[in-house]
């Protein structure tokens, strides 16, 4: 049997709590210098630094420049998924502060997962979608009707450059919070973008977690038809 002896090189990118910490943060699907990764991740810049040239040669993080700094991100959506999936079987981690309690909220009602909405908020988006027969759910995949082609087109999303990108169209991704799959894919990603646009979704600094505002739980209601109460960002 042939065996590719990368794989214990990649899986052990997990492994260790710092690295772990930084690919966790990565998933927000943004670009992080060295410096704000060890502060998030509440270690030392030189620790950072060198767990993320262990990532980096392992083709887990890719790294670019720009002027004099050097910023990281997660190499691509399928190492997004697989840490989404080691966190929807890891201990939940205990909470010991009212500060924890808060971003551990705002993080399951909504945040990004590498490029699209997770959290509970993109589960009940996908639920909509399911339920208004945009999706059809075929076990290991979902599949989009000709019907949510079209909502989606009205809904402002240029379907055709969706289906142009080179990655996965559109697949399930299980929601590690929700236990539930929600949206990813091209088209995940596409329909996260949109949420952006509109300002129904604002990022938030420092966290995975996203805001949904006050525009966007009226749209939400209307459009999708999920009925969202607004959660706390974390401060």
């Amino acid at each position: 049997m042939s065996v590719n002896p990368h794989v214990a090189a990649v899986a052990g990118m997990a492994t260790e709590p710092s690295r772990a910490a930084m690919l966790t943060i990565l998933l927000d699907g943004r670009r992080h210098t060295a410096g704000e990764l060890a502060s998030m991740a509440g270690i030392k810049p030189q620790t950072a630094s060198f767990h993320l040239a262990k990532m980096v040669a392992a083709d887990v993080v890719a790294v670019s420049s720009q002027g004099r700094h050097r910023y990281y991100g997660i190499r691509s959506a399928e190492v997004a998924g697989v840490m989404e999936s080691l966190l929807s079987i890891a201990r939940p981690v205990q909470i010991r502060s009212l500060r924890q309690s808060t971003e551990d909220r705002a993080i399951r009602h909504a945040r990004t997962c590498y490029d699209h909405l997770a959290g509970s908020v993109g589960v009940q988006v996908t639920d909509a979608l399911l339920r208004m027969g945009a999706l059809a759910d075929e076990q290991d995949r979902f599949v989009l009707t000709e019907d949510g082609e079209r909502f989606l087109a009205r809904f402002g999303i240029d379907m055709p450059a969706v289906r142009r990108q080179r990655r996965s169209f559109l697949h399930k991704c299980l929601d590690w919070s929700e236990r539930y799959p929600h949206l990813g894919g091209a088209l995940g990603h596409a329909l996260l973008e949109r949420l952006l646009f509109l300002q129904w979704i604002e990022r938030q600094p420092d966290t995975r977690a996203v805001r949904v505002t006050p525009a966007g739980i009226q749209g939400l209601r209307e459009t999708f038809g999920v009925a969202l109460e607004q959660a706390a960002a974390p401060r």
